[in-house]
């Protein structure tokens, strides 16, 4: 049975999703962000107290078609932006159409649908954490960061980090840490 969980952008809450797994005695062949699949189908009472284990921590259990769709287009782009180093320059509807195997126009209109913003606008603004992040650890320069995640130029970068942000990444520099997002509450 496969099931798909909101809110869950990262190692750790694929941690926390297992735990929760195990302590109802519910076994899983595979867990990824977004997804858990089990081994056998799970009763209306099994999957209630899932759901309500998972609430109390804040994830939610999504049993509509486009609410998981919605969330794997989110995994997705959280992997890509966060985890992906293997070609910055990606083109993001490409990869969310042939993952997906449905074409970007239906994926845009219904995200933004859904969401209330575009695809665009959420890799922007997925993006502009990853930045903070790589400012905040100081490992690299504003050049090696515009390059790892495709900008065009550090021009390009610091033009949309101040738009989205109110500061330029070396004041963000600064100031630093308390202006970092949850990668959920973006």
């Amino acid at each position: 049975m496969r099931l798909y969980v909101k809110n869950m952008v990262c190692s750790r809450c694929v941690m926390v999703v297992k735990q929760e797994l195990e302590k109802l005695n519910i076994q899983s062949s595979n867990i990824t962000m977004g997804e858990v699949e089990t081994v056998y189908t799970l009763s209306k009472d099994h999957l209630q107290k899932l759901g309500d284990n998972l609430a109390a921590l804040g994830f939610e259990l999504l049993d509509d078609s486009k609410q998981q769709l919605i969330e794997k287009i989110k995994n997705i782009i959280i992997k890509q932006v966060h985890q992906g180093e293997e070609d910055s320059h990606r083109n993001y509807s490409d990869i969310l159409s042939k993952t997906l195997h449905k074409d970007y126009s239906y994926l845009s209109s219904l995200f933004s649908e859904v969401e209330g913003i575009t695809i665009e606008k959420y890799i922007i603004n997925q993006k502009i954490e990853k930045i903070k992040e790589l400012i905040i650890y100081n490992e690299l320069n504003l050049s090696e960061i515009a390059f790892t995640l495709g900008y065009s130029s550090v021009a390009h970068l610091s033009n949309q980090f101040k738009k989205v942000t109110g500061l330029t990444p070396s004041h963000f520099r600064q100031v630093g840490r308390n202006k970092r997002k949850p990668l959920d509450k973006i």
